[in-house]
């Protein structure tokens, strides 16, 4: 009889623990094991040639739960790509600038229904292309209303980033981004010489937009764009890996930028980008960050505009950034534009599993970024790959919502 009691202990000691050993680690709401599915995710994709590694990170309840990374920061000479190497993260400059730019909002210096030309008096004899197909002498309209800081901070007030393959935007792109332009002033006057794609508020387009907040930070701000980044916003944070020029001592932890060519390898791209003596300060692209630097600025938007202790702004503010200003004229399902990033109004049209408010964006390198408010949750994915995708970005979402276990 003893032996049996002893015998069932034994047994029931042993059921116990092998339960144990098949518990899933569960580290501030996020299953442990399930982060292997991510890593798995860009294992493959360095296995495919598409990408020469990336650095991920899964912040959930204020808590860094995954940070890692794989590959090489540059396949020439095989150096590992570390979670602290710099990213040239171009677009992912732009909700940066926004931000900043909020910042002056909130201190009073224009509304948001303002019109640009109040404060940039060149902006207000603007015309509008009547077909984009048309060659350099392409007919034009008069402005029907004028482009609103609200519009320039959401993509709809008419003006062009010059991506596409139409005639107007390469005239764009090949007169404004030209070589020997040395300040955002002197770049931003060159664009009122070309015309709008669409009369103001009538639809989306991607733009050079934010170039034209940068000047309007240094008119306001009196501050240079860069100075005013690093005394506002940067310090304060602890970014301390984040500018439009990268010095000497850390130069060493740029990832350089890699492409796939036709015949599907991939190698180091032979332009890379300008990582010292830049003096355009640009809010279209330009600045270089770490995933944890990016990831502190995303904490901030998280926790409503606070960061340990200090505000940077109002929750208020950052409910406004993040609403629908756009109706419907995004082409993107389920998503439309707030003021510096995109943001989900409806997560089952995205065909992932994103929650309604979570707002988001990308740089042309493929690296990409959201945060969800309802789940406490940023998820951060960073390589430099020059074919820009946004499958990347889907199957962030993919592979971090399913790692939820609170």
């Amino acid at each position: 009889m003893k032996f049996t009691k002893h015998l069932l202990l034994l047994i029931s000691l042993l059921f116990v623990g092998e339960i144990s050993a098949q518990a899933p680690k569960i580290v501030a709401g996020i299953n442990v094991d399930r982060v292997k599915r991510l890593e798995k995710f860009v294992q493959s994709e360095m296995d495919k040639g598409n990408i020469p590694g990336a650095v991920t990170m899964i912040i959930h309840n204020g808590q860094v739960v995954h940070q890692g990374a794989l590959g090489y920061k540059n396949v020439a000479t095989k150096a590992p790509m570390t979670t602290d190497d710099l990213f040239y993260i171009q677009s992912m400059t732009k909700p940066i600038i926004s931000t900043a730019f909020m910042m002056l909002y909130e201190e009073g210096y224009f509304k948001l229904s303002d019109p640009v030309s109040k404060y940039l008096p060149e902006f207000k004899n603007l015309r509008v292309v009547r077909s984009v197909n048309d060659g350099p002498d392409a007919p034009t309209d008069s402005l029907k209303s004028q482009i609103t800081m609200t519009q320039l901070l959401s993509h709809s007030g008419g003006l062009t980033h010059g991506l596409d393959q139409n005639p107007v935007q390469i005239r764009f792109r090949n007169g404004y981004f030209k070589p020997g332009i040395k300040t955002i002033q002197e770049r931003v006057a060159n664009m009122t010489k070309f015309p709008l794609l669409t009369q103001p508020g009538t639809e989306w387009n991607y733009s050079a937009g934010p170039d034209v907040l940068c000047v309007l930070i240094e008119k306001f701000s009196r501050m240079s764009v860069n100075e005013f980044l690093k005394s506002r916003l940067f310090e304060p944070l602890e970014m301390k890996h984040t500018g439009y020029n990268v010095p000497k001592e850390e130069q060493a932890k740029i990832v350089a930028l890699h492409t796939k060519g036709k015949n599907g390898t991939i190698s180091v791209a032979a332009n890379q980008p300008p990582f010292e003596n830049v003096t355009v300060w640009s809010g279209v692209n330009g600045l270089f960050s770490t995933a944890a630097d990016y990831a502190t600025f995303c904490q901030m938007m998280l926790a409503g505009g606070t960061y340990k202790g200090k505000q940077y702004l109002s929750r208020k503010t950052v409910e406004l950034m993040t609403s629908n200003h756009t109706g419907d004229l995004f082409p993107t399902p389920g998503t439309e534009w707030g003021l510096g990033f995109a943001v989900v109004t409806d997560g089952p049209a995205t065909k992932t599993p994103a929650s309604k408010g979570l707002f988001y964006w990308g740089g042309a390198n493929n690296t990409h970024f959201f945060i969800d408010p309802k789940e406490k949750l940023i998820a951060l994915f960073m390589t430099q790959e020059s074919n820009f995708t946004w499958e990347y970005h889907n199957s962030l979402r993919q592979m971090v919502y399913q790692t939820l276990a609170d």
